[in-house]
Protein backbone atom coordinates (compact mmCIF):
# COMPACT_ATOMS: atom_id res chain seq x y z
CA UNK A 1 0.00 0.00 0.00
CA UNK A 2 0.86 3.68 -0.60
CA UNK A 3 1.55 5.11 3.20
CA UNK A 4 -0.21 7.91 4.93
CA UNK A 5 1.81 10.43 5.87
CA UNK A 6 1.73 13.49 8.38
CA UNK A 7 4.31 15.05 5.82
CA UNK A 8 5.51 14.62 2.79
CA UNK A 9 8.94 13.55 3.95
CA UNK A 10 7.60 11.31 7.26
CA UNK A 11 9.84 7.75 7.36
CA UNK A 12 7.50 5.05 9.16
CA UNK A 13 9.83 2.58 10.82
CA UNK A 14 8.74 -0.40 11.45
CA UNK A 15 10.46 -1.94 14.97
CA UNK A 16 9.94 -5.67 16.04
CA UNK A 17 11.59 -6.64 19.29
CA UNK A 18 11.79 -10.69 18.69
CA UNK A 19 12.08 -12.85 22.27
CA UNK A 20 10.33 -15.65 23.28
CA UNK A 21 10.54 -14.58 27.19
CA UNK A 22 10.59 -10.76 26.84
CA UNK A 23 6.99 -11.24 24.60
CA UNK A 24 5.89 -13.99 27.14
CA UNK A 25 6.70 -10.65 30.06
CA UNK A 26 9.52 -12.61 32.02
CA UNK A 27 11.77 -9.56 31.72
CA UNK A 28 11.23 -6.17 30.54
CA UNK A 29 12.20 -5.69 26.52
CA UNK A 30 14.93 -3.33 26.04
CA UNK A 31 14.95 -3.76 22.16
CA UNK A 32 12.31 -1.49 21.14
CA UNK A 33 13.21 1.54 23.32
CA UNK A 34 16.90 1.02 22.61
CA UNK A 35 15.37 1.75 19.01
CA UNK A 36 13.13 4.31 19.67
CA UNK A 37 15.80 6.75 21.69
CA UNK A 38 18.66 6.15 18.60
CA UNK A 39 16.25 6.83 15.70
CA UNK A 40 15.07 9.57 17.90
CA UNK A 41 18.40 11.13 18.36
CA UNK A 42 20.34 10.49 14.64
CA UNK A 43 17.13 11.48 12.46
CA UNK A 44 16.69 14.91 11.55
CA UNK A 45 13.67 14.64 9.28
CA UNK A 46 10.16 13.34 10.63
CA UNK A 47 9.39 9.59 11.70
CA UNK A 48 7.31 8.06 13.12
CA UNK A 49 7.43 3.82 14.29
CA UNK A 50 5.41 0.89 14.34
CA UNK A 51 6.55 -1.29 17.18
CA UNK A 52 6.14 -5.02 17.66
CA UNK A 53 6.99 -7.53 20.50
CA UNK A 54 6.93 -10.60 19.52
CA UNK A 55 7.76 -14.56 20.01
CA UNK A 56 10.74 -16.51 18.23
CA UNK A 57 8.86 -18.23 15.65
CA UNK A 58 9.41 -17.77 12.35
CA UNK A 59 5.51 -18.08 10.87
CA UNK A 60 4.99 -15.01 13.43
CA UNK A 61 8.11 -13.20 12.55
CA UNK A 62 7.06 -13.43 8.95
CA UNK A 63 3.71 -12.24 9.21
CA UNK A 64 4.87 -9.36 11.17
CA UNK A 65 7.11 -7.90 8.86
CA UNK A 66 4.19 -8.72 6.25
CA UNK A 67 1.88 -6.45 7.73
CA UNK A 68 4.41 -3.54 8.61
CA UNK A 69 4.97 -3.17 5.37
CA UNK A 70 2.20 -4.53 3.40
CA UNK A 71 -0.39 -3.40 5.24
CA UNK A 72 1.25 -0.53 7.30
CA UNK A 73 3.25 1.00 4.53
CA UNK A 74 6.81 0.84 6.44
CA UNK A 75 9.59 2.15 4.72
CA UNK A 76 11.91 0.58 7.09
CA UNK A 77 12.37 -2.36 9.32
CA UNK A 78 14.44 -2.55 12.07
CA UNK A 79 14.26 -5.92 14.04
CA UNK A 80 16.43 -7.22 17.09
CA UNK A 81 17.32 -10.54 18.38
CA UNK A 82 17.15 -13.80 16.94
CA UNK A 83 20.25 -13.64 14.85
CA UNK A 84 22.45 -16.13 16.47
CA UNK A 85 23.24 -19.83 15.71
CA UNK A 86 20.82 -21.61 18.72
CA UNK A 87 17.53 -23.23 17.36
CA UNK A 88 15.36 -21.09 18.02
CA UNK A 89 16.91 -17.96 16.57
CA UNK A 90 15.26 -17.95 12.92
CA UNK A 91 14.79 -14.59 12.26
CA UNK A 92 17.26 -14.04 9.25
CA UNK A 93 15.40 -17.50 7.49
CA UNK A 94 12.13 -15.47 8.45
CA UNK A 95 13.23 -12.23 6.95
CA UNK A 96 14.72 -13.98 3.76
CA UNK A 97 11.27 -15.75 3.34
CA UNK A 98 9.45 -12.62 2.86
CA UNK A 99 12.47 -10.80 0.68
CA UNK A 100 12.23 -9.73 -2.70
CA UNK A 101 15.97 -8.62 -2.89
CA UNK A 102 18.68 -9.44 -0.40
CA UNK A 103 21.34 -7.06 -0.02
CA UNK A 104 24.46 -8.90 1.73
CA UNK A 105 26.30 -5.74 2.09
CA UNK A 106 24.70 -4.90 5.15
CA UNK A 107 24.81 -8.49 7.24
CA UNK A 108 28.74 -7.91 6.26
CA UNK A 109 29.07 -4.50 7.39
CA UNK A 110 27.82 -5.53 10.76
CA UNK A 111 29.60 -8.36 11.62
CA UNK A 112 33.20 -6.14 10.59
CA UNK A 113 31.99 -3.49 13.01
CA UNK A 114 31.13 -6.01 15.84
CA UNK A 115 34.55 -7.96 14.73
CA UNK A 116 36.12 -4.56 16.38
CA UNK A 117 34.63 -5.29 19.95
CA UNK A 118 34.39 -8.96 20.12
CA UNK A 119 35.33 -12.30 18.26
CA UNK A 120 31.95 -13.98 18.52
CA UNK A 121 30.52 -11.44 15.90
CA UNK A 122 31.06 -14.66 13.57
CA UNK A 123 28.43 -15.77 14.71
CA UNK A 124 25.92 -13.22 14.26
CA UNK A 125 23.75 -13.93 11.09
CA UNK A 126 21.76 -10.90 10.51
CA UNK A 127 20.72 -10.37 6.89
CA UNK A 128 18.99 -7.08 5.31
CA UNK A 129 16.24 -7.63 2.29
CA UNK A 130 14.43 -5.45 0.37
CA UNK A 131 10.61 -6.05 -0.23
CA UNK A 132 8.38 -4.59 -2.59
CA UNK A 133 4.69 -4.52 -3.27
CA UNK A 134 3.26 -3.26 -6.77
CA UNK A 135 3.38 0.33 -5.30
CA UNK A 136 5.98 0.23 -2.28
CA UNK A 137 9.48 -1.31 -1.17
CA UNK A 138 10.93 -1.44 2.40
CA UNK A 139 14.37 -2.18 3.72
CA UNK A 140 14.75 -4.85 6.12
CA UNK A 141 17.53 -5.21 8.45
CA UNK A 142 18.08 -7.43 11.28
CA UNK A 143 20.08 -6.15 14.33
CA UNK A 144 21.65 -7.68 17.24
CA UNK A 145 19.53 -7.92 20.10
CA UNK A 146 21.66 -6.01 22.76
CA UNK A 147 21.84 -2.28 23.49
CA UNK A 148 25.24 -1.76 23.11
CA UNK A 149 25.44 -3.60 19.71
CA UNK A 150 22.38 -2.04 18.57
CA UNK A 151 24.18 1.66 18.50
CA UNK A 152 28.09 0.37 17.46
CA UNK A 153 26.48 -1.27 14.34
CA UNK A 154 23.87 1.51 13.47
CA UNK A 155 26.85 4.52 14.16
CA UNK A 156 29.90 2.46 13.58
CA UNK A 157 33.36 2.22 15.42
CA UNK A 158 34.85 5.82 16.57
CA UNK A 159 38.19 6.71 17.61
CA UNK A 160 39.51 8.52 20.45
CA UNK A 161 38.75 11.61 18.78
CA UNK A 162 34.56 10.36 18.11
CA UNK A 163 35.85 10.41 14.48
CA UNK A 164 34.33 7.39 12.67
CA UNK A 165 37.03 4.54 11.67
CA UNK A 166 35.08 1.96 10.37
CA UNK A 167 31.10 3.25 9.28
CA UNK A 168 28.06 2.39 10.92
CA UNK A 169 25.50 0.88 8.37
CA UNK A 170 22.67 3.67 9.02
CA UNK A 171 25.23 6.01 6.85
CA UNK A 172 23.82 4.08 3.57
CA UNK A 173 20.17 3.93 4.51
CA UNK A 174 19.18 7.51 3.77
CA UNK A 175 20.36 6.65 0.09
CA UNK A 176 18.94 2.81 -0.34
CA UNK A 177 15.28 4.54 1.31
CA UNK A 178 15.56 7.18 -1.75
CA UNK A 179 16.59 4.62 -4.63
CA UNK A 180 13.67 2.12 -3.74
CA UNK A 181 10.85 5.61 -3.67
CA UNK A 182 11.08 6.37 0.06
CA UNK A 183 11.17 9.81 1.93
CA UNK A 184 13.99 11.60 1.91
CA UNK A 185 15.82 11.15 5.35
CA UNK A 186 18.17 13.16 7.03
CA UNK A 187 20.30 12.68 10.09
CA UNK A 188 22.28 14.23 12.52
CA UNK A 189 25.88 14.18 11.60
CA UNK A 190 26.94 14.30 14.86
CA UNK A 191 25.16 10.90 15.75
CA UNK A 192 25.81 8.97 12.19
CA UNK A 193 26.35 11.29 8.48
CA UNK A 194 24.37 10.15 5.67
CA UNK A 195 25.76 9.41 2.66
CA UNK A 196 24.31 10.41 -0.94
CA UNK A 197 26.17 11.12 -4.45
CA UNK A 198 26.47 14.99 -4.67
CA UNK A 199 23.58 14.12 -7.61
CA UNK A 200 21.11 12.98 -4.64
CA UNK A 201 21.98 15.39 -1.96
CA UNK A 202 18.59 17.62 -1.77
CA UNK A 203 19.34 21.29 -1.89
CA UNK A 204 18.75 23.27 1.56
CA UNK A 205 15.61 24.89 1.96
CA UNK A 206 15.47 28.55 2.46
Amino acid sequence: MIPKRNHPDELIVGLVSISDRASQGVYEDKGLPALQVWLGEALSSPWRAETRLIQDDAATISATLIELVDTLGCDLVLTTGGTGPARRDVTPEATLAVATKEMPGFGEQMRQISLNFVPTAILSRQVAVIRETADHAALIINLPGQPKSIRETLEGVKDAEGKTAVPGIFAAVPYCIDLIGGPYMETRAEVVAAFRPKSAIRPPKD
